[in-house]
């Protein structure tokens, strides 16, 4: 499986993977990327128990290179954590190329060996301590209970519907609990600041770690506007910030348009979870954005699909209202359209 960068599993890694499986003599597989590759960089061996391996940890990782370990737990030893290592003095290259390509990295040698992930800054974050804390938080109670949180996420799912409801009886029956605040890693943070400080016409793509609720990025690239229909995630929601230096306006300028995507096949689960979060990861970006004092502006009105193939230069201008929109009025009064969105699956008798 190929990363959106176009950078895959070398056949070294994954006969590596496969071994240190096998044999459960490894503690640690350290993961670098050479040459457009994931490649091994060293295995090594258990020397007591995960909690004294992992304060041995910062041995092998360097202070300002960013590299991926696998790390095989105690119990059950057949179970592992992956760990992205992006430390914050790396170069802003690697930090973008690394962060882009972790979920290839999980996804191409087998999603189900993997029960944990950490992202960690400086070498402190791996400390068995840190993680120690690190379970502790997810296994933490919620502040509301379980239909609080439920009633709270279908709440805020109806608001973005317009009020309209959205199937209500069937979202609560099927919703999964969610927040309706998603976490932004560090490296989300400073993509959005790339994003905003550039000239030309660019893709930021961002989906949710459902486990942690916390944005994850999938790719930042160069793309057109009558590419972007195909850049986006076709078969799982996303939310994706779209640079467009365009010329629409009466003063041309570099706008930069959020994006939810979410396809009809996607699961109902994931559909609450993209939805209640949208209007927090767009309050976010805006006061990232603002904050920079950047000439790249961004519409404070979304751009909503189920199908993003549809997305194009006409489809962008019709739902912002460029086209009938008044010379004098800035692109972010004019007024909402609602989002047709696709339906959850038939009531249960």
């Amino acid at each position: 499986m190929s990363a959106p960068t176009g950078i895959t599993v070398s056949p070294e890694l994954a006969t590596a993977f496969s071994d240190v499986v096998d044999s459960q003599d490894t503690r640690f597989l350290k993961i670098a990327i050479r040459n457009e590759s994931l490649v091994p960089d060293g295995a090594f061996p258990p020397s007591g128990s995960l909690e004294e391996d992992l304060d041995k940890l910062e041995t092998i990782l360097e202070d300002d290179i960013p590299a991926y370990v696998l790390v095989r737990l105690d119990d059950p030893p057949s179970e592992w954590l992956a760990v992205f290592y992006v430390p914050d003095n790396a170069k802003v290259r690697d930090k973008m190329l690394y962060a882009a390509t972790r979920n290839t990295l999980t996804k191409s040698l087998g999603s189900t060996h993997f029960t944990d992930s950490l992202f960690a800054t400086s070498k402190s974050d791996l400390s068995a301590e840190a993680y120690a804390k690190h379970r502790q938080h997810l296994a933490a109670p919620k502040p509301m209970s379980a239909r609080e949180k439920e009633m709270a996420a279908v709440k805020a799912a109806e608001r973005e519907a317009g009020g309209r409801g959205y199937e209500g009886s069937r979202v609560r029956q099927n919703l999964v609990g969610t927040g309706i605040d998603i976490k932004w890693p560090e490296d989300i943070h400073q993509a959005i600041e790339k994003l905003a400080a550039g000239e030309g016409s660019e893709l930021l793509l961002l989906t949710i770690d459902p486990a942690s609720e916390s944005l994850v990025l999938s790719t930042h690239i160069e793309c057109d506007i009558d590419a972007l229909g195909t850049s986006l995630l076709a078969s799982e929601p996303s939310y994706a910030f779209f640079a467009w230096p365009q010329s629409v306006t009466p003063t041309p300028h570099r706008l930069i348009l959020f994006i939810y995507s979410c396809p009809e096949t996607s699961p109902v689960k994931y559909r609450m979870l993209y939805s209640s979060g949208s209007s927090s990861v767009l309050q976010s970006a805006k006061e990232v954005i603002s904050s920079l004092g950047s000439a790249s502006t961004l519409a404070s009105r979304k751009i909503e699909t189920s199908d993003p193939k549809e997305i194009n230069e006409q489809f962008v201008i019709s739902e912002l209202g460029l086209a009938s929109a008044s010379t004098t009025a800035p692109v972010d009064t004019v007024e909402k359209k609602a989002f047709a969105r696709p339906k959850g699956p038939g009531r249960k008798r």
